[in-house]
């Protein structure tokens, strides 16, 4: 069963690239279909956020990792450099949860 379940799932990606792969340019360089091909990994990236900092298992959970993501935000909007959000929203989520 899991073998097959391999299979079909790698003939899918397969099958998923060849018809990227197919489509004609013109279809391609539609403006609507570049917009939304430049969003999309935007909201990939938002989902894995919210799933990370918003769950725990199955549950919904409101703890220090909100905090860490706050200062985050924040320091990005005060377009701070990557390395100063990365740690500042680790120190803040640490020193939220030693509270």
């Amino acid at each position: 069963m899991t073998w097959a379940a391999l299979v079909v799932g790698g003939l899918a990606c397969y099958l998923l690239k060849l018809a990227g792969m197919s489509l004609p340019s013109a279809v391609l360089d539609h403006p609507l279909v570049r917009r939304v091909a430049d969003l999309i990994p935007v909201a990939l990236l938002a989902a894995l956020i919210a799933v990370q900092v918003f769950t725990s298992g199955t549950a919904l959970a409101v703890d220090a990792r909100v905090a860490g993501l706050g200062f985050a935000v924040v320091a990005l909007v005060l377009r701070a450099p990557f390395l100063v959000v990365v740690f500042g929203a680790a120190v803040t989520a640490a020193l939220v949860r030693l509270a």
